[in-house]
Parts: structure tokens; C-alpha cells; sequence
């Protein structure tokens, strides 16, 4: 009977122990089947836009060859540049893009990558005006920005300086348009994204003046939530950059 009951012990140990294992063995952050979310704005080209439906630009094609170089798989979301940080907050988003500047406040929220582009604010005018040649010429004008950018939050801390009024837009393109019909005397966008705008479509716009700043983009993670992603994205940005696959995007976009 002790020995009867002695073997059913060992069965259930034996039992529980497989279970503990199989838990365990469970794939979390980071295993191979995991697939992270990214949110992009598909509204910033060159870095992020739609083309016959599909997604392409700077950042997609980087966020997926950061993933094959480091063996995760990813799925892209498209929204509104302003609804990526809260996404990520809301645990909806595991990764955000869309040039997104480093900057402190943003710190504050989620963890960036090492920089992967440096960028800019520029003004840009229409293409005929003769009146504004620098930011220092815009007392008493209006001035075009989209939402949740540092070109917004440039313009904000920068009003009563230079005395401008703000029109605050969702997206590049609606931006465009303010300035194009007359709305906005001029606008605030980073330099690549404006000088591949005016390259590439009909826009009849021009950058004045110098830089206003400048940024570094950056890959974002939730603060303190996804320490070993973050690790990944750094690994693998450094890995295309050392191949020589960082270059050959950059170039396919901007021809640098």
C-alpha cells in the first residue's frame, strides 16, 4: 500500500514538474515568435508612405531589415503621427516610427534607439513669395504644423518671440495645402521630408533660410517596458550599418 501510494507521488511531481516546464518554455518578449507591433505615420515621405497600397519609405524598409538581420518578425500599423506614443502606452504598439525626433519630453515616455537619421526643421514659403526669408520675418503672419511634431512644439515655444499666429493640421499634406491656397503664410516640416516633397510632386513651395534646429530620429520602445527589443533594434541598426544596407536605403530615398 506505501508503495502504491509512494508511486502516485512521484506521478504527480512528475506531473507538475512538466507543467512548470511547459509554461516556461512559453515564448515571451523576444522569442522567435513573437511578432511586434509598429506604428507609422504613412503620411511622411520619404521615411513613411503608401504606394498602390503598399506601405514603403526610409523606416519600413529599415524596421524590416532590422527584424531579418536580428530574426523577429513585425506587423505595421498605419495612424496618425500624434496617436503612436499613447498607442504604445496603451499597449497596442510595441515599436514607434515616423521620424520620430529624440527629444526629452518624449524621453520622459518611451526609450528611443541609438539615432538613425539627422534631420531638421526647415520654413518653406510658397514659391513666389518675396516677403520671408527667415523665421525673423514672421511677425504678424501664420504659420502651418502638424500635430505631435517637434516642428509643432518649435512653433508653440517660438510664438511670442517672433509673433507669429499657429494653424495646427493632422497630417504633411494638409500642411502643404494651408500654405499652397493662402492660408498659412508658411510652414515648419523636417528638411528631408520638405525637400523630397518639392523634388518628387508638383508642389509649389521653397525652403527659406537656414536649419531652425537639429534632430536625430530615433526608434521607440515603451520606457523600461522592452529593454531586450530595444536591444535588437540597436544590434541590428548597427549590423546594416556595418554591411553597408543602412547606406543602400538612404540612398535609394535620398540619393546620398
Amino acid at each position: 500500500m506505501k508503495k502504491l501510494l509512494y508511486f502516485g507521488f512521484i506521478i504527480t511531481l512528475i506531473l507538475i514538474l512538466t507543467a512548470c516546464g511547459d509554461s516556461n518554455s512559453t515564448s515571451g518578449e523576444g522569442g522567435d515568435d513573437t511578432v511586434y507591433t509598429v506604428g507609422v505615420d504613412t503620411t511622411y515621405p520619404p521615411f513613411e508612405y503608401q504606394e498602390n497600397g503598399e506601405m514603403k519609405g526610409i523606416d519600413i524598409d529599415l524596421i524590416n531589415a532590422i527584424a531579418d538581420d536580428q530574426g523577429f518578425e513585425i506587423k505595421i500599423e498605419a495612424m496618425d503621427f500624434s496617436g503612436i506614443i499613447p498607442a504604445m502606452q496603451a499597449g497596442e504598439l510595441d515599436i514607434g516610427m515616423g521620424g520620430m525626433s529624440i527629444t526629452e519630453d518624449r524621453k520622459k515616455t518611451v526609450d528611443f534607439s541609438d539615432p538613425y537619421f539627422e534631420s531638421g526643421l526647415s520654413l518653406v514659403v510658397a514659391e513666389d513669395n518675396t516677403e520671408i526669408s527667415s523665421i525673423e520675418d514672421l511677425e504678424g503672419k501664420t504659420i502651418a504644423v502638424k500635430n505631435g511634431t517637434t516642428g509643432a512644439n518649435y512653433a508653440t515655444e517660438n510664438k511670442d518671440e517672433y509673433g507669429y499666429e499657429i494653424i495646427q493640421v493632422k497630417d504633411s499634406t494638409s500642411m502643404f495645402q494651408e500654405v499652397s491656397n493662402g492660408s498659412a503664410d508658411a510652414l515648419l516640416e523636417d528638411y528631408p521630408v520638405i525637400k523630397y516633397a518639392i523634388a518628387t510632386s508638383d508642389l509649389e513651395l521653397k525652403v527659406v533660410g537656414d536649419k531652425l534646429n537639429g534632430d536625430n530620429y530615433g526608434i521607440s520602445v515603451l520606457k523600461g517596458k522592452n529593454d531586450e527589443l530595444l536591444k535588437k533594434i540597436n544590434d541590428g541598426l548597427a549590423s546594416l550599418k556595418e554591411n553597408g544596407k543602412y547606406d543602400e536605403i538612404i540612398s535609394k530615398y535620398l540619393g546620398e
